[in-house]
């Protein structure tokens, strides 16, 4: 059974990479264009893994995350970052949040692909 992978980003294109990305390793993937949208889509669909951009109308990336880790069944869920913030504060903000690895934009397919199937197992 393929894992699905919720990806958020308010950016069309960055969903439309990842999405490509992922589907093409044989992944489930569901778009979110924010982190609103990402938290109301987390709920409906049980998802193995969240990756999530930082900022973003709506709910930001860490709020997201915060949110994500007080439900049940997102306690232990990986959560990666995939953002264009560089700075060692916004990384530990996202660690403190819960965030499980941080990826900055423009990423490289064939790495967060090792990354994604690194974290699922």
């Amino acid at each position: 059974m393929a894992k699905t992978i919720l990806a958020v980003d308010d950016s069309a294109s960055i969903r439309q990479m990842v999405s490509f990305t992922l589907k093409g390793a044989g992944y489930t993937v569901v778009e979110a264009v924010d982190g609103q949208d990402g938290l109301t889509k987390a709920k409906a669909t049980p998802c193995n893994l969240i990756l999530t951009d930082q900022n973003m109308p709506k709910m930001d990336g860490i709020t997201l995350i915060k949110t994500l880790r007080g439900l049940p069944q997102y306690k232990t869920t990986p959560i990666l970052v995939l953002t264009t913030e560089t700075s060692d504060a916004m990384k530990t903000a996202g660690r403190a949040a819960g965030a499980t690895g941080w990826l900055v934009k423009p990423f490289d397919p064939q790495k967060l692909l090792e990354v994604v199937k690194k974290v699922l197992g």
